[in-house]
């Protein structure tokens, strides 16, 4: 009787994990669907398979723009929130701060507010400030949103630090900065990595923010997906979400060559 409740009750957990799986799967798999369907509509079972959806997403000069121009603010972002936030994390954990649960806190904050709010409230500082919407204000804004996730992730690994190795190679006569580069970074590295990869991709597929801040004609790829579906709704728009989702597990991939995927779960 026992044993029947186990298998039942492993059962039912398999089919609700499956069940999960495939609820957050399945809009994935009609986008992909759309984006290979010869019809401008979304029709299921698909007529056909066509790759003109995507010769004309990659031939699109708006579509080209916007996509050199999110994966530019992007790389900045990875640079600017992983310094930011690995800096941060070693002061919070190792800098004995008597405030560092408010400053975890304050740093954190930009999660804990609407991103839209963020966006409004940059945008009237910049034009208080008649400094307009210069490309580098969406950058702090991103910035902003970003920095929490390298944050959380450095301070995963430095919860579980042994500061004995930094003390060892201390004593054996290695300079601060030998041991922090030497020792302390490569421990510390699959959290800043995973840290700077979820900035990449919060500032890429960032809409809330960027809507406030970007000019005409100098629009990351959300928002002139956003202004493209006001007026068309063809397959355009799924070979753009599909160049979106390949460039995450390209991500996903990455991460799984410089770290392992396993040192990744362990965040």
């Amino acid at each position: 009787m026992r044993r029947r409740n186990l298998e039942a009750g492993l059962a039912a957990y398999y089919a609700f994990n499956a069940a999960i799986v495939t609820f957050l799967l399945a809009p994935i798999v009609i986008v992909g669907v759309f984006a290979f369907n010869p019809t401008p509509y979304i029709s299921f079972p698909p007529v056909g398979v066509t790759l003109r959806w995507f010769e004309k997403f990659l031939g699109n000069p708006d579509f080209m723009n916007s996509l050199w121009l999110s994966l530019r603010v992007a790389a900045v972002v990875l640079v600017l929130a992983t310094a930011i936030g690995a800096a941060a994390a070693l002061a919070i954990a190792r800098g004995n701060l008597p405030g560092a649960r408010l400053l975890t806190a304050f740093f954190l904050s930009p999660l804990m507010l609407p991103a839209i709010l963020t966006g409004l409230a940059l945008f009237q500082l910049l034009i208080l400030a008649g400094l307009g919407r210069p490309v580098w204000g969406l950058v702090v804004g991103h910035t902003l949103v970003a920095v929490p996730y390298v944050l959380r992730t450095t301070l995963a690994v430095l919860h579980n630090f042994d500061r004995r190795v930094e003390e060892a190679a201390a004593a054996l006569g290695a300079p601060p900065l030998r041991v922090f580069f030497e020792v302390t970074l490569p421990l510390i590295r699959p959290g800043v990595i995973a840290g700077g990869i979820f900035a990449f991709i919060v500032s890429f597929d960032q809409f809330p923010i960027s809507l406030f801040l970007v000019l005409p004609k100098g629009e990351t790829l959300p928002i002139v997906l956003f202004n493209y579906l006001r007026f068309d709704l063809d397959g355009a728009v799924a070979a753009a979400s599909m160049v979106s989702v390949l460039m995450a597990l390209a991500v996903v991939l990455l991460l799984d060559r410089l770290i392992g995927l396993k040192s990744y779960v362990k965040l």
